[in-house]
């Protein structure tokens, strides 16, 4: 009966709150909508887990020699993930400790003593205190009869210590799982999920893809008890009508807790780079129309009172003009950004220029790579002419641009690397942030991981006899370069783009002093971060309607003619 249903959905730490979790947050409206009473949590935003999180990496930090630990929030969080995962699930007190320092060493390719071991496991020790009491509060006071996490790769230990939890203290409650962790590490093809199956009983249902109509089927009783994992082909491949999609509900979040809000185009992608997960997570590309998106940010705005708005998917491509247009069309004064991609529509500055007109904020551009060569073997289907006018036909209208790196792609060479230094510095003064990741490999769930699998070129990072205490391994590409070269190349970046002073914003301090520079190098800047929020409102909504006036800037002389490319 809907009226004895109380579903509770979570995502737990550890996640960086920039932007509420949308992907509960549709869920909670989806379910609703047919008459459950469905609520959403976002643990992330206690500040005691934030707290926990700090003091990991500053711990970290002190037993990392400075020169590897450029990077330290990012691939860090492959100790972090592995150590809590190791946590709740080792017996053997040596071999734990053993396994964490093998955890620091691949990672960071410094050995660390016993005494380092003892401070980052009081850290762990101290998170799981903490999110014990908290989840048994919660689930006392919510009295939950189904328990969703929506999982991400960072946030598996902790959801799978959630469940478990859950079940010992109220094995009445069903617990289900979904979320994005089944895109890569365990894509439900691979025998790292079928491990993963045995080794987790307190785990109900699985929920592998778009969960909307999987969720509601499994609610309303309509999928098979005797079975434990459902996909899109449970129900004959019958996809979410994005034209109908209802807006994502984010009233059980305190959103001044948040610096935007989130939404969505699309779902999927139309292009096939050879190491990304979205085709084969999502299935077919679908997009909403111009007009439906502007409409839905407007009513969001005036629902919740925020006028930045992250779009979550993976590409704006197609729907970035319409988009722009309809917001223009309705005088809109709202911001958002997301991820781009480099094409000819982007290399005019005319469209450029529309986008920004129409609340474009910040672009999100996965240039990957300065080598043609590595550009090719990835499909990116991009030329380097096409990269340098995009990222400043990007500037000159104001959009701030992230521009976005991939590491240590298997064949990248010292060459090919070089290549990418020398492209950030060359653009250096029309990109706002410069951010990289190493490459990371999956046995299933990449566009090329056959290609990579049918080569034997797969070999397992950690020793297999961790497996009980990693429960999900980690996999990397036997070939050049090698992980010690790709993760020495990510620290090379980071130092290079320091020296070129583009900034890697990630206090609220650095991102003012990011802004600042951003206005200071181009007349068309759109507002500072600090601008959209709270009493600054009432100024953007006059920046964001004569903008006409605002593009009509000072051409920026280069050496062929008006405009630097």
């Amino acid at each position: 009966m809907k009226e004895d249903t109380r579903v509770l959905l979570a995502l737990l730490p550890v996640w960086d709150p920039l932007i509420p979790p949308l992907g509960i947050a549709c869920l909670k409206s989806f379910i609703r909508g047919h008459g459950y009473n469905v609520e959403t949590v976002d643990v992330n935003v206690d500040e005691g887990f934030r707290a926990v999180y700090d003091d990991y990496f500053q711990c970290l930090q002190t037993l990392v020699r400075p020169e590897k630990r450029r990077h330290l929030y990012n691939i860090g969080h492959e100790v972090l993930k592995n150590h809590m995962m190791a946590y709740i699930n080792h017996e053997d007190e040596a071999e734990y400790r053993e396994l964490v320092k093998i955890l620091v060493d691949r990672t960071f390719f410094t050995p660390i003593e016993d005494c380092g071991v003892e401070r980052l496991n009081r850290v762990i020790g101290d998170f799981y205190s903490r999110l014990e009491t908290y989840l048994l509060h919660l689930l006392e006071t919510k009295k939950p009869t189904v328990l969703g996490l929506s999982v991400y790769s960072g946030t598996l230990a902790p959801s799978l210590f959630a469940f478990r939890l859950a079940k010992q203290k109220y094995p009445h409650i069903k617990t289900v799982m979904g979320g994005a962790v089944f895109s890569g590490e365990l894509a439900a093809d691979s025998p790292e999920f079928d491990y993963f199956l045995e080794k987790t009983p307190y785990i109900d249902r699985i929920i592998v893809g778009e969960g909307e109509n999987l969720f509601l089927k499994l609610l309303q009783g309509q999928l098979p008890e005797s079975q434990r994992v459902f996909t899109l082909k449970d129900l004959d491949g019958d996809i979410l009508a994005l034209s109908s999609a209802v807006l994502p509900d984010f009233s059980d979040f305190d959103l001044g807790l948040y610096w935007q809000l989130a939404s969505y185009t699309s779902r999927s992608c139309p292009f096939q780079c050879t190491f990304c997960v979205e085709t084969e997570y999502w299935g077919k590309y679908r997009k909403k129309e111009g007009k439906q998106i502007a409409g839905e940010l407007m009513e969001l705005y005036e629902r919740y009172g925020s006028r930045l708005f992250l779009m979550c998917d993976s590409l704006l491509n197609p729907v970035i003009t319409p988009l722009a247009e309809a917001c223009i069309e309705m005088e809109a004064s709202l911001y958002w950004g997301g991820y781009l991609r480099v094409d000819p529509r982007a290399c005019n500055i005319e469209n450029t220029l529309l986008w920004r007109r129409g609340g474009f904020y910040r672009a999100r551009l996965g240039i990957e790579s300065g080598s043609p060569r590595i550009l090719e073997m990835m499909h990116k289907k991009i030329d380097m002419e096409e990269v340098k006018t995009t990222v400043s036909s990007l500037a000159y209208a104001g959009i701030k641009t992230t521009a976005m790196f991939v590491i240590g792609y298997p064949g990248e060479t010292e060459e090919d690397f070089q290549k990418t230094l020398d492209l950030v510095e060359e653009l250096r003064d029309d990109i706002y942030e410069a951010d990289c990741n190493p490459f990371w490999y999956f046995l299933r769930g990449q566009v090329n991981s056959d290609v990579w699998q049918g080569k034997n070129r797969g070999k397992l990072l950690y020793p297999g006899d961790a497996r009980d205490m990693l429960l999900v391994q980690t996999w990397i590409l036997d070939g050049e370069p090698s992980r010690e070269e790709t993760y020495r190349r990510v620290n090379r970046f980071i130092e290079h783009c320091k020296k070129l002073r583009i900034p890697d914003p990630y206090t609220l301090v650095e991102t003012v002093e990011a802004d600042a520079r951003w206005k200071r190098l181009h007349k068309n800047a759109v507002p500072a971060l600090v601008d959209l929020k709270d009493g600054g409102g009432r100024r953007v909504a006059v920046e964001s309607r004569p903008v006409k006036e605002l593009t009509r800037a000072v051409d920026k002389p280069g050496d062929e003619g008006d405009w630097n490319f």
